[in-house]
This record gives C-alpha cells, sequence and structure tokens, in this order.
C-alpha cells in the first residue's frame, strides 16, 4: 500500500504504517491525522514526540497505554487518566499514535 502526499508516493504497509522511517516528516504526520479523523494538538505532538523519542533513542522501545499514562502525566503535570490518551488517539493510542509518529507496527497488545 501506499500514500500520496507532496507529490510523493509514500510506502506503507497493509495496516498504514510506513515502510521507511526516514519517510515522517510533521507534515506527513497532520496529513496521516487528517485522514483517521484527527486534528493534532499539543497534547497530541508530545504524546508523538514521546512515542517517537522512546522508539528512536531506546532500543525501538512502543510503551504501552499504561506507560503513556505516566509518561503524559509527568509531562503535563497533572494526573492523567487511560480515557485522556483515548480521547486524543481514539483507536489506541500506542496503535494509532505509533502510525501517525511513523513507527512500525507494534506486535503486542495494547492497554495496561
Amino acid at each position: 500500500m501506499s500514500i500520496e502526499f507532496n507529490g510523493k508516493t509514500i510506502e506503507t504497509d497493509k495496516n498504514g504504517y510506513l515502510v521507511n522511517l526516514e519517510d515522517w516528516s510533521k507534515e506527513l504526520a497532520e496529513f496521516i491525522a487528517g485522514q483517521e479523523g484527527v486534528t493534532l494538538t499539543q497534547k497530541h505532538w508530545d504524546l508523538l514526540e514521546y512515542l517517537r523519542d522512546e522508539y528512536l533513542n531506546n532500543n525501538a522501545s512502543q510503551p504501552n497505554t499504561r506507560h503513556i499514562v505516566k509518561a503524559m502525566s509527568d509531562k503535563w503535570g497533572t494526573n492523567v487518566s487511560q480515557k485522556d490518551v483515548y480521547d486524543l488517539f481514539p483507536k489506541d493510542p500506542s496503535k494509532q499514535g505509533g502510525r501517525i509518529a511513523g513507527l512500525p507496527e507494534s506486535r503486542r497488545k495494547g492497554g495496561y
């Protein structure tokens, strides 16, 4: 599969995850999010940047929802619930967020 974006063909797997990490950009993330009905706010970007940092700088780690909730609670300085991160990415913060962040598909189960 592929995405047509800015005159280029971006390769994706059958579930819409980028084949090449190098193809990702913030503009492409906005485009993918728009296709999924998500309008990116600063909180979305905080979560996307966390997912990318964990993957790129922590041995390809792909945090589950529990770890995302803890990280966003620390980042935002407030008690974040699972519902809060699902409000941002309704199709699963780790999976939908990872897709928009340009990361490979996680093979583990989501949630706690």
